[in-house]
């Protein structure tokens, strides 16, 4: 699995640690809000309200430099919206690995 780095955040900054800590600060104030969403939605088998989460989760997934893991939430998102819940595990999966991430800050 591929692990969240640096790279766009850098990228965006164009070196402004300030603003690169302000970004940090609202994808660690959001994403905690926004699984917790998604995890009431999937158990409610309310698939339209995870795939609008789940669109939400996958720009954050794109910042931390996550490109696989953007693709992945991309194709899920999708499914979500025709009733599908095929990569829930694997999605899961980048959840976690954004909030051990996350936590480590």
């Amino acid at each position: 699995m591929e692990l969240p780095n640096f790279s766009y955040i850098h990228s965006l900054s164009g070196g402004d640690k300030d603003f690169e800590q302000q970004l940090l600060k609202i994808l660690k104030a959001e994403f905690p809000e926004e699984k917790e969403i998604y995890f009431k939605a999937v158990a409610e088998k309310n698939f339209s309200d995870a795939a609008e989460i789940v669109h939400k989760i996958k720009h954050k997934i794109s910042i931390l430099g996550l490109e696989k893991s953007y693709t992945l939430a991309d194709t899920y998102e999708n499914n979500l919206k025709m009733g599908e819940t095929a990569l829930q595990k694997e999605f899961q999966e980048v959840l976690q690995v954004m909030t051990d991430f996350l936590k480590e800050l």
